[in-house]
């Protein structure tokens, strides 16, 4: 199975990082700098369905159907991840804890590839979760602060 790893270090608190991370409104501000997913009918709430809809590209719709599998604020937000057109149903996970200096460690994990598909499809959004998480949200949450 392959799977998706990050680990970043934000000097903002938690609460803020949270915000941005599961905030509908503030999401996209950052996920633009990959694929531009904005969330539609997306809460805290277990149990949630939801939408990430971007900009379709050959061979993709441009549509995730999620579900919130757990959310423990402001510390775990965790859904279900299954493109429109199938793939495997993998698990994304954001855990936050806060830093000795007021910031917050991010780990971010996207889970369940399968198969050679899966190993390319982990490589692909790995790439685009990277770019996000590194040069997409830091502004953003500058910003928040």
């Amino acid at each position: 199975m392959s799977a998706i790893h990050i680990e970043e270090t934000y000097p903002q608190p938690v609460g803020v990082v949270w915000r941005a991370l599961t905030d509908p409104e503030v999401m996209p501000r950052w996920t633009a700098t990959g694929a531009g997913g904005r969330p539609i009918g997306m809460s805290t709430t277990v149990g949630t369905e939801f939408q990430l809809v971007a900009k379709p590209k050959p061979g993709w719709d441009g549509v995730v159907n999620c579900v919130v599998l757990e959310a423990a604020e402001p510390s775990v937000f965790r859904f279900s991840w299954k493109e429109n057109g199938g793939g495997d149903l993998t698990e994304v996970a954001y855990r936050l804890e806060p830093t000795a200096e007021g910031g917050t460690r991010l780990v971010y994990d996207h889970t369940g590839f399968t198969g050679v598909g899966g190993f390319f499809m982990a490589r692909l959004l790995g790439h685009v979760r990277r770019t996000m998480l590194r040069v997409g949200l830091p502004p953003v949450l500058a910003d928040l602060a």
